[in-house]
């Protein structure tokens, strides 16, 4: 039976001799001790001894020191070893699609031009942080300001940016030693049979005390639960760098179709104008006998859905009108917001469209996904931690005694330290399901990865698809408008020569007008398939000089 420290004056020798090359265990054979006090003092080296030669050798290596060293730094080797150690996989970014491509091969042209305006689509060309500036107009620009400085959702964003970041500081806590004080004040009365040989009594207990405790985080359960959280706060920043990139989008979006809802007004109103014309000169053709009266009847019929198409195109810019207030962060009626001009916009002339390989690095979406990825990843190691033995080292220091005044005196001293070792044993398949769950989570995480990735590319296709068409249908609106203006031209002129009704110059005015509405429609299209087409791409955020001031820790650098 070995000696107790406390209540021996004699403590062993521990080490391995040259002889001896088993693991540090206790001495079967003891042969030798010191006295405590020089144990205490840090003079003595556990050894263990084999034979005489062994005894020799142990005693010559306790005094040189070397023993003590070699113990520790074997210890110190082991626990390393075991936390640079962390259960479950290490997660690897998944690979970009090596052969991806929007569209066929050669259905993407080199440029389209519509209306003496010409785009041309730049592969693998860069974004523009603040690619609504090609646009050169003023009043975009302010409305992308002010939207940036008074969305709620985007300062929503920001903060749920700041709770990661902060979940993060405050799990990263775990690697440090938890160190608590407390102070407890107890006026107790023993019973009788409870006291010192029967005798009960009334008494106070004071007790100050401190306390220390470690989690060995040697399978890295915690150093897994970390790396959820790092996940976590890259899932935040690239949400809110989504949000940044859709609110700016449908600024102008709203802007733009505000303004051609206002400009079809302005032209449904012309044509309706020129329909009561009309009408007056066709009752005035029916009272002389020269018009039926079914003229009129279709005439006010077209007049009258006319109204009806004024009417929806009037709400839906005022819609368009609310919704632009609320993205700026205001009540819709709290001011009047300056309207845009077609004719002072400029349309882009180089579209970027970044390589699908490239696509997967920098759209924020994408980039979210793939971070929901990592984090299933780390919840298997986890998971897979749960499974082995937690450790915890823990100690207490402290003064109990029945009077304040004794506090810290000598005699009222007490400690005590600990290690505990928890592993369950049984547990019904818990923890083991629950790791097989995290496994199955991961692998939906990775099919919703792939299918934002698919989403991505279709949208894209989408976007490129739209802008040839919108230029087809703009350059055909452009023809049938200018057409229609010619033909109003002639009418007029055989009207001044006496070859044509005053009738017939109204109807060549009404086919004007419409064509000028449809011009309008496409124009406005194709200008917000453009924004489309920035925003598909990712908005450019990871160009943004100033992107770190929206997020305090910085995000993980494109690979």
């Amino acid at each position: 039976m070995w000696p107790s420290i406390r209540g021996s004056r004699w403590m062993c020798m521990w080490a391995r001799s040259s002889r001896c090359f088993g693991l540090v265990r206790r001495c079967s054979n003891l042969r030798a001790v010191i006295p405590a006090k020089a144990a205490t003092r840090g003079e003595h080296t556990h050894a263990r001894f084999c034979g005489n030669k062994g005894r020799k050798a142990g005693a010559a290596f306790a005094l040189s020191g070397e023993g003590r060293f070699l113990h520790t730094a074997w210890i110190a080797f082991i626990v390393l070893t075991l936390s640079a150690c962390a259960a479950g996989p290490d997660f690897k970014r998944p690979d970009t699609p090596p052969n991806a491509s929007y569209l066929p091969h050669d259905d993407l042209p080199e440029y389209i031009t519509a209306i003496g305006q010409t785009q041309h689509f730049a592969e693998g060309a860069d974004i523009n942080a603040h690619w609504w500036s090609a646009f050169h107009s003023p009043a975009i620009d302010a409305l992308v300001s002010d939207a940036i400085a008074g969305n709620p959702d985007l300062q929503a964003a920001q903060a749920s940016l700041k709770e990661s970041e902060d979940n993060l500081r405050a799990g990263q806590g775990i690697f440090f030693p938890q160190i608590g004080v407390g102070f407890d004040a107890a006026r107790q009365r023993m019973a009788p049979g409870q006291g010192v040989r029967g005798v009960g009594g009334i008494f106070s207990l004071f007790t100050l005390s401190a306390t220390v405790s470690y989690a060995l985080d040697l399978f890295g359960g915690e150093r897994r639960t970390v790396e959820g959280l790092h996940a976590g706060v890259d899932t935040q920043r690239y949400l809110m760098q989504g949000t940044y990139q859709a609110l700016i989008g449908n600024v102008i979006n709203a802007a733009l179709a505000r303004q051609a809802y206002a400009d079809e007004i302005t032209a449904m109103h012309q044509l309706i104008s020129l329909q009561t014309q009309q009408l007056e000169l066709v009752e005035a053709r029916i009272h002389a006998g020269e018009e039926a009266y079914a003229d009129l009847l279709s005439l006010r019929s077209a007049r009258a859905s006319n109204f009806a198409l004024m009417a929806s195109l009037a709400l839906k810019r005022d819609q368009a009108d609310h919704l632009l207030h609320t993205l700026l962060g205001k009540a819709p009626g709290e001011t009047r917001l300056p309207e845009l001009r077609f004719a002072d916009l400029h349309l882009p002339e180089v579209l970027p469209v970044s390589l699908p390989s490239t696509l997967v690095r920098q759209r924020p979406d994408i980039l979210a996904a793939e971070a929901r990825l990592h984090r299933a990843s780390a919840d298997i190691g986890v998971a897979s931690a749960a499974l082995f033995p937690s450790i915890t080292l823990s100690g207490d220091y402290g003064s109990a005694t029945d009077s304040t005044d004794k506090l810290g005196q000598s005699g009222s001293r007490f400690w005590s330290a600990q290690a505990s070792v928890q592993q369950p044993l049984f547990q019904g398949g818990t923890r083991w399901f629950n790791r097989k769950a995290a496994i199955d989570a991961y692998q939906a995480s990775l099919q919703n990865y792939r299918s934002t990735v698919l989403a991505a590319f279709q949208q894209v296709a989408d976007v490129l698809k739209a802008l040839q068409h919108d230029a087809e249908a703009l350059q055909a609106n452009d023809e049938a408008s200018r057409n229609a203006a010619q033909a109003l031209q002639l009418v007029q002129a055989n009207y001044a020569a006496g070859l044509s009704s005053y009738v017939d110059v109204l109807v060549a005015d009404a086919q004007y007008r419409q064509a000028d509405i449809a011009y309008v429609q496409t124009l406005a299209q194709r200008y917000q398939d453009t924004i489309a087409l920035y925003v598909a791409l990712g908005g450019g955020w990871w160009n943004e000089k100033h992107a770190v001031s929206m997020n305090t820790l910085p995000a993980e650098p494109r690979r």
